[in-house]
């Protein structure tokens, strides 16, 4: 039973996104699909949203960054065990527990169809710890599920003509988001740069997508094509 890890951004689960609840629904179907093709699925979810507005809350207190990732890490595990409560009520095998690290989420992947968690440690957003968690799991690949279409030279909401990529080296893309290092608390990107070098380390494959799409993120677990970017070793 060969294993695909997705990591999920929290943006999809933020309140402003269109028809959130036929999302998740849509998510519980194609998970079941993925399990009915012999294929087990690590779910890391981040804390979009409610890790940034409660960061933001504390900041004028707190300037302690590994701090403030605490807090970001709770947000992440409360968005985790909202998809895994609703994966479990559609009759998923999922594992009851939400793994606190990846040594206990590999082992849960051992035992369940299903596996969802969230952050882990300060410094390593939930990117970073679904790449290393694809990577202890012998995954066939990461997807990063988040709400832009590609990978881009820079970010598209600042500039329109910004442009994007359907193939990427690893390396590349470690140019585009920059040095492996963490120093802010709460902040958005495409993919994390702590991850990039983890998986460039590594030569795990990435597949960068939209994941408002739920067709996108079923066509890259199952290896056909999807609208995004594939990220490979050099």
């Amino acid at each position: 039973m060969k294993s695909v890890v997705v990591a999920v951004g929290g943006s999809l689960l933020r309140p402003e996104v269109e028809e959130r609840e036929s999302w998740l629904k849509d998510l519980c179907a194609m998970v079941k699909d993925q399990i009915s093709s012999k294929i087990r699925l690590g779910i890391v979810v981040g804390g979009g949203n409610p890790a940034r507005e409660s960061i933001q809350l504390v900041k004028p207190i707190i300037n302690d960054v590994m701090a403030l990732d605490r807090i970001g890490i709770s947000a992440t595990r409360l968005n985790a065990s909202i998809i895994k409560e609703v994966l479990e009520n559609s009759g998923i095998s999922v594992s009851e527990k939400i793994p606190i690290d990846i040594p206990e989420a590999v082992n849960l992947m051992e035992q369940y169809d299903v596996v969802v968690m969230g952050g882990t440690i300060p410094g390593h957003t939930t990117d970073a710890v679904a790449i290393n968690l694809a990577i202890s799991t012998h995954s066939e690949k990461c997807i990063i599920a988040t709400n832009v279409k590609k990978v881009y030279e820079e970010d598209p909401r600042n500039n329109k003509n910004a442009l994007s990529f359907d193939i990427l080296t690893t390396r590349e893309l470690q140019k585009i988001v920059g040095p492996a290092e963490h120093s802010k608390a709460g902040a958005s990107q495409v993919v994390d740069p702590i991850g990039v070098a983890l998986a460039m380390d590594s030569d795990l494959i990435l597949n960068i997508l939209d994941g408002r799409k739920m067709d996108n993120i079923r066509n890259a677990v199952q290896g056909n094509v999807f609208e995004g970017t594939i990220v490979k070793g050099d």
